[in-house]
């Protein structure tokens, strides 16, 4: 089964949390922050007032609560509207 985004919506795959500090402190579950980097699994075609800035396989950044959580088929991903990615993380 497969998501297919419609007008201005974009289906993510969030990205893991980090499991180690930059200094190589080991974080326990609780410490971990709520990941806010991206894999774009599919995008709508927009509509006439939104131009869709993103393409499949980009990774982006998104607001810290924005969209809807959805599981398929023992996967999570989140469906945000384009005007909740900040910017496209190269």
């Amino acid at each position: 089964m497969s998501i297919r985004p419609l007008q201005d919506r974009v289906v993510l795959r969030m990205t893991e949390a980090e499991e180690k500090t930059q200094g190589g402190i080991i974080l326990s579950g609780s410490a971990k922050e709520k990941p806010e980097v991206a894999e774009v699994i599919e995008v709508g075609a927009g509509t006439s007032d939104v131009t869709m800035e993103v393409s499949k396989g980009d990774k982006v950044l998104i607001s810290k609560y924005a969209g809807t959580n959805v599981k398929l088929d023992g996967e999570e991903y989140i469906i945000v509207k384009m005007e909740d990615i900040l910017a496209v993380v190269e």
